[in-house]
C-alpha cells in the first residue's frame, strides 16, 4: 500500500508542476523589476547628493582646495603617513615634505575630512585617487 500513495504522490506532483514552474517565473521577474527599481533609487539618490556617475570628472565647489590644499595633495598626505605605520603625529611632517605648512595642513586636514563625511562624491574621488596611489 504504501508504494501506491508513493505512486500518488509523485502524480500529484508532477500535475503540480506547471503551477510552480510558472509561480518561479513570476518570482523572477518580481525580483528582477525589483532590482531594477532599486539602481534607479541609488542613482537618483548619489545625483541628489553630489554624486557623480563613474568615469565622469569631478566638479563643483566642494572639490576646490582647502587652504590651497588639492584633494590630490590632500591623499597623498594621507597616504604618506602610511610609512610610518599610520601614526596621526606625522602628518605635520609628510605634509611638510609635500609643500604644504603646518597651519595649511591644519585647516585642510578639517576641511576635506568635513568634505568626504557630507559629499558622498567626494569621498568616491579620495578613494579612487588614494588607490591609484
Amino acid at each position: 500500500m504504501g508504494m501506491l500513495k508513493r505512486m500518488k504522490d509523485m502524480r500529484d506532483m508532477v500535475e503540480a508542476a506547471p503551477g510552480m514552474v510558472q509561480q518561479a517565473q513570476q518570482l523572477g521577474a518580481q525580483a528582477q523589476e525589483m532590482a531594477a527599481a532599486q539602481q534607479a533609487a541609488m542613482q537618483a539618490q548619489a545625483a541628489q547628493y553630489g554624486g557623480s556617475p563613474a568615469g565622469t570628472a569631478a566638479a563643483g565647489a566642494d572639490f576646490e582646495p582647502v587652504a590651497g590644499v588639492s584633494l590630490d595633495q590632500f591623499v597623498a598626505v594621507s597616504k604618506g603617513v602610511a610609512a610610518f605605520g599610520y601614526d596621526q603625529s606625522k602628518l605635520v611632517e609628510v605634509a611638510a615634505s609635500h609643500g604644504i605648512s603646518a597651519s595649511d595642513w591644519a585647516t585642510a586636514h578639517t576641511g576635506w575630512n568635513e568634505r568626504i563625511h557630507r559629499n558622498r562624491a567626494v569621498a568616491q574621488r579620495f578613494n579612487q585617487l588614494y588607490r591609484a596611489s
